[in-house]
């Protein structure tokens, strides 16, 4: 398995939530039953999601770490029945033994938010299963939860880009396969709104760099807060439309792939985008 794999051509690839936990920010305890999880990725996957990303372990802001093997147990069999069904999965884990465990289960690639920095062990366990692997910025002392803002050096563009180098190298050096890797800026991670909007901003710079790029923007507080500023305070489900914008705006700059938990809107988003490009071409 290979990224090239995974890349839908012609389009940007989405990538569905299921979030297999008690407390995630949006959706946490609705998921956390094995079959529901198990028919909630079929069902994402029938409104257009190419792909299922199956986390067991919540990194909203406040939340705290599970068990690695209660978070396993959580992810497995869910990977594990989609995936006999033919639909592309990947784990969202920072946990070396949660991921070979996926992998045993026929995940299709290694979705970790901290980059690989949390656990010693996850560079190599990407090398040894050879699953793309989607590698995180993400600048904390402590992960867990992506609470608060982090000092970026009063750059936040140029930090992002120097710390998924020093991933890249760090991944490359344990034997992760360079055509297996993709990068996300980790919108949401420990960054302010400005940053989040500069970062989105400067989203053709690393669409432009080496390895594909993945958004993960969906129901973000940044969005959120779109309609918080004209009065309209809501749950998070209600920045989807916000969400869907920032979808349609990555697809067609050229982002790899987005994460999100509305595929509708967000597939209806990636769709227009490709016909817009493919517009460009008529003639």
């Amino acid at each position: 398995m290979r990224v090239a794999d995974l890349t839908v051509p012609g389009r940007c690839l989405v990538m569905g939530i299921v979030n297999v936990t008690e407390d995630s920010f949006s959706d946490g305890g609705q998921w956390l039953d094995i079959d529901r999880a198990i028919g909630h990725g079929r069902e994402l996957v029938a409104q257009g999601a190419d792909m299922i990303d199956v986390g067991g372990e919540s990194t909203r802001p406040g939340a705290t770490r599970v068990d690695p093997d209660v978070e396993a147990r959580r992810v497995a069999p869910v990977i594990e029945a989609l995936s006999q069904e033919g639909i592309p999965t990947s784990v969202d884990t920072m946990r070396a033994s949660v991921a070979r465990a996926a992998a045993e289960a026929g995940v299709a690639m290694i979705n970790d938010v901290s980059g690989g920095l949390a656990d010693p062990e996850m560079y190599r366990v990407m090398a040894d299963t050879d699953l793309p692997v989607c590698l995180m910025h993400w600048r904390t002392v402590r992960f867990g939860d992506a609470a608060g803002t982090a000092d970026h050096g009063g750059d936040v563009v140029a930090d992002v880009h120097e710390t998924l180098a020093t991933l890249v190298d760090n991944a490359l050096a344990a034997g992760v396969d360079r055509g297996n890797i993709v990068l996300d800026p980790g919108l949401g991670f420990a960054k302010s709104r400005e940053d989040n909007w500069a970062l989105l901003h400067a989203l053709p710079e690393f669409i432009d760099g080496e390895f594909p790029v993945l958004v993960g923007a969906s129901r973000k507080r940044f969005l959120s807060a779109v309609r918080d500023d004209r009065g309209l305070h809501g749950v998070p489900a209600d920045a989807d439309p916000a969400t869907a914008a920032v979808t349609a705006i990555s697809a067609q700059m050229g982002a790899w792939g987005v994460r999100v938990h509305n595929v509708p809107v967000s597939r209806d988003a990636v769709d227009v985008a490709a016909a817009w490009r493919a517009g460009g071409s008529r003639g």
